[in-house]
């Protein structure tokens, strides 16, 4: 009897930098949006949730959760990247509800310009700041995310955070949960009547990691805006 050989595909571990681990995130998050039939989905949706992503990119690519998380960290910063929450609720045996969060993650359309090269619909470089006329008076911080005028120095607080918690000498998984939460936060500002229970719930769990990461100042500031909201 003669026993069928079958082929064992082994990804070469390949010393790679910073810069070329980010190169190939924000490929995969390109040929996934190229080729995607669903907004979100395990396989073709154009975005992923991080789970699906790092057993993924461990498979085609060899890379390490800790170098997933590092420079997904950074791509989202930098705009090349977003999180896209898609919150639920479910009921536990004991009757009462209780909220559910699944986090999934996508190319942006500057991540798309990054690779494509700017086109005809590429928007221009512009002040950090802007006002928005779209139905209601909204600003757009500085990392991009758009918000209610009214919360404006909230918000462009929030965007500083985003960026010292970034570079500090946090986990890779608290930054990356840090992040996810103040732009979680930065999406209710982006409401006329925000829900400001979960603003101060969310809150709450950052401003530890603010004071940690060295920004006592800038977090003492967020938390005034955040007790004087209207």
């Amino acid at each position: 009897m003669v026993k069928k050989m079958t082929k064992k595909v082994v990804v070469s571990q390949v010393q790679r930098t910073n810069e070329d681990i980010r190169g190939l995130l924000l490929q995969y998050f390109y040929d996934r949006n190229d080729k995607a039939t669903s907004v979100r989905g395990k396989r073709k949706g154009s975005s992923v949730r991080i789970g699906d992503m790092k057993k993924e990119l461990k498979a085609t690519q060899g890379l390490t959760q800790q170098e997933i998380l590092r420079n997904l960290t950074y791509l989202i910063s930098q705009g090349w990247v977003e999180e896209d929450s898609v919150q639920k609720a479910y009921r536990t045996p004991k009757g009462t509800i209780q909220p559910s969060e699944t986090k999934y993650y996508k190319i942006t359309a500057a991540g798309i310009d990054k690779i494509e090269g700017e086109g005809e619909y590429t928007m221009k470089n512009e002040p950090a700041v802007k006002i928005e006329a779209i139905g209601q008076n909204l600003i757009t911080v500085g990392d991009g995310n758009r918000i209610n005028v009214s919360f404006g120095d909230l918000g462009n607080a929030l965007s500083e955070l985003k960026n010292e918690i970034a570079s500090s000498s946090a986990t890779e998984n608290e930054k990356t949960d840090c992040i996810a939460d103040v732009n979680t936060i930065q999406s209710q500002l982006a409401k006329p009547n925000p829900n400001k229970g979960v603003i101060e719930t969310l809150w709450n769990v950052l401003k530890g990691t603010a004071v940690v990461s060295g920004c006592t100042t800038l977090a003492e500031k967020i938390s005034l805006y955040i007790k004087n909201m209207q």
